[in-house]
């Protein structure tokens, strides 16, 4: 095959220099133009109906230029051979091939591991990386590389290594950790279509699935390439102790985020409050957990604070919130009427319960008026309180006018004496 690949390669530079190369490069213009039109109607398409789209179409979009290009230049190649050489045109053949086949690799792992942002990055470096593997290969370079790469060896402990083994690893660690990303994916869109199970639960299996399969993969990668792993036993020990008094704050976040998910004393949607923060549970990781603040600023906690304080959640059992209004109203106030227009005002808002019924008391007998309580039950306290205290104080605001309740105020006579 390396013959064959110099023989191509000495045939394509001679006909580099005579004129009937243009027709060669024209050909090849025509094929790759015609098949990046082909792409562009698809695309389109595409984009004018996402939602019909199944898997296996999106998949042949994805791969349809070089798949297209390849068919292409294979039957213009058939076509052009019995009146010209078409070396530039068999070149192309298996640089299109590798395109095709990078494409449809990651196209199954977006399917995986979803729209990463990373991923879009990789795959450019994985495919110069690829041609660039399929460039030597062609010329006939890549065994002398080889060579000259196992010709650089070192020892670590008891195992022999070299440059090549060192870079075997490295992909095969690659592959296994891109598969075990895209096994992990699948199983994560699995779960989260599981609306039998709890949220909490399926983000904490996503999680662990996700990390186990990572953990199979490195001690799968790295024995297939020969590479023992009892010789990175002490670097790893070493590496375990300093991260363990180093990293111990990260460490224990992690280990507070698996016990969130697994006791499900938070959850997603929980109006709670740590410290000083208080908003609704949006998102739990194994590493902090966001609230959002009725003001909309989001908060982000770390876990073993959340574990470490007392939380309190407003709907960890029942949703229900209990509100106390605080009114005053003069001495000479009718209060039997009184009580009724504060229980009148909270039934008429929607967002007051009817069962346990709103309900006002009289507190205290103090010095400049007699002091009220309206207190009612809501159960949406993550829609915000202060705007259902609002709209109640305005209709006893109103209601007190009409019915010529005074709202007293604090007084203080001063008598001047002789």
């Amino acid at each position: 095959m390396k013959s064959d690949f110099g023989t191509l390669l000495r045939e394509l530079w001679s006909d580099l220099q005579q004129p009937d190369v243009v027709w060669q490069v024209t050909a090849l213009a025509l094929c790759l133009c015609l098949a990046w039109v082909i792409d562009r109607l698809l695309i389109g398409r595409r984009a004018a109906h996402p939602v019909d789209k199944s898997v296996q179409q999106r998949g042949l979009a994805r791969v349809a230029f070089p798949l297209v290009g390849l068919l292409l230049v294979l039957v213009t190649r058939t076509a052009l051979a019995p009146w010209l050489h078409v070396n530039l045109l068999s070149l192309a053949v298996p640089l299109l091939l590798s395109l095709a086949v990078i494409r449809a690799v990651f196209f199954a792992l977006r399917l995986g591991v979803g729209s990463a942002s990373w991923l879009g990055g990789f795959e450019k470096g994985f495919a110069m990386l690829a041609w660039g593997v399929v460039a030597l290969y062609i010329t006939g370079l890549l065994p002398d590389l080889i060579g000259l790469l196992e010709s650089v060896q070192f020892a670590v402990g008891k195992q022999k290594l070299n440059l090549w083994l060192i870079l075997q690893g490295m992909g095969v660690l690659l592959a296994t950790l891109l598969l075990a990303l895209w096994i992990s994916g699948a199983v994560e869109a699995r779960l989260m279509a599981a609306t039998e199970l709890e949220p909490n639960l399926r983000v904490l299996f996503s999680r662990l699935s996700k990390s186990l399969l990572i953990v199979v993969a490195v001690l799968i990668g790295l024995p297939l390439v020969g590479l023992d792993l009892t010789t990175l036993s002490v670097f790893g020990g070493a590496l375990g102790v300093g991260l363990g008094f180093g990293l111990q704050k990260i460490a224990a976040n992690y280990v507070s985020g698996f016990i969130i998910l697994l006791e499900r004393s938070i959850r997603i949607g929980n109006l709670i409050s740590v410290g000083s923060d208080r908003g609704q549970v949006t998102k739990i990781t194994t590493r902090f957990t966001v609230l959002r603040g009725l003001t909309g600023i989001e908060a982000i906690v770390p876990n073993e604070l959340v574990i470490g304080s007392v939380v309190q959640n407003e709907s960890y059992s029942d949703r229900k919130v209990r509100v106390a209004l605080p009114v005053q109203v003069a001495y000479d106030s009718n209060l039997e009427m009184t009580l009724g227009i504060l229980v009148k005002s909270a039934q008429l808002q929607p967002r007051v319960l009817r069962d346990p019924p709103p309900k006002a008391t009289v507190m205290l007998f103090a010095d400049s008026g007699v002091n009220l309580e309206l207190a009612f039950w809501i159960e949406d306290p993550e829609a915000g309180i202060g705007d259902v205290r609002s709209e109640i104080y305005l209709s006893v605001w109103h209601a007190f006018k009409e019915a010529g309740i005074a709202i007293p105020f604090p007084q203080r006579e001063v008598r001047l004496l002789t």
